[in-house]
């Protein structure tokens, strides 16, 4: 207030210093009222901007209950840099629209050698006293066969209980044709009297991919081999993240069961 003062007593002509002193105040006070205005208007716009990525996320998620607007909310969603979900509808014709080769490679792209069970995968007979009677060799699955013994080293191996039930195996394979391609051969078709029997077989040699219906068998080679698919009709518990679980070869293939 001094500095006021003195500054009146400068002035060329008369200053009610009581008046003058008002209007500084009153400057003053509105100078400040404007700086903590815009102060506390600054982090009001801050969080207003971070609460709008969950109304967003949340608009999405109302969408997806009402077929109508979930269109435009996987549009909006994809012009913000979202394009998974466009990579997944991508993915999904794509796979319906493979062959069985491209089925059979994508599906074991690390399959440089297979072992697979014949009873109840390869075969319709799901026992070892079945193959005393007959043998049929699944007429969906007979593509799929040929087209692995082209892209992996395939092996099939069972349990039998008899000599006679080996030799109904190999003449069933051989009509059904598996014996065409020049990778296969009936030596490939390994046969043993116990289920110890056949986990040794897959121990000794060691495959990229083994396929079971045995979950004890599953089981006991997960810590030894890199993939297996557990073929089952039920969905037990898998032993570990290595094995993968279908009610068929066909179905894990992505090829129809009645083909």
């Amino acid at each position: 207030m001094e500095s006021i003062a003195g500054f009146s007593a400068r002035l060329p002509f008369p200053v009610d210093r009581q008046r003058l002193h008002s209007i500084a105040t009153v400057v003053v006070l509105t100078c400040s009222i404007v700086f903590a205005w815009k102060f506390l208007k600054a982090p009001r716009q801050h969080r207003r901007r971070q609460r709008q990525a969950p109304e967003q996320f949340h608009a999405l998620s109302d969408a997806s209950s009402h077929p109508s607007t979930m269109v435009q909310g996987l549009e909006a969603f994809s012009s913000s840099g979202g394009s998974r979900a466009h990579d997944v509808v991508d993915d999904f014709f794509q796979a319906a629209s493979l062959t069985i080769p491209q089925l059979v490679q994508q599906k074991f792209f690390e399959g440089r050698k297979v072992t697979c069970r014949l009873l109840g995968i390869v075969l319709e007979e799901t026992n070892p006293d079945d193959l005393q009677k007959s043998v049929t060799v699944k007429s969906s699955v007979l593509e799929i066969l040929l087209e692995m013994t082209k892209c992996c080293d395939l092996y099939l191996m069972e349990r039998i209980l008899d000599d006679e039930s080996e030799e109904k195996v190999i003449s069933a394979l051989k009509d059904a044709g598996i014996f065409t391609s020049g990778s296969f051969v009936s030596d490939k078709v390994l046969f043993c009297s116990t289920e110890n029997g056949r986990v040794s077989f897959v121990r000794q040699l060691e495959p990229d991919w083994h396929i079971d219906t045995d979950f004890e068998i599953v089981s006991q080679l997960a810590r030894f081999i890199k993939y297996q698919l557990h073929i089952s009709l039920t969905r037990p518990d898998l032993p570990a993240s290595n094995v993968f679980c279908s009610t068929s070869l066909e179905r894990f293939i992505g090829v129809p069961d009645h083909c």
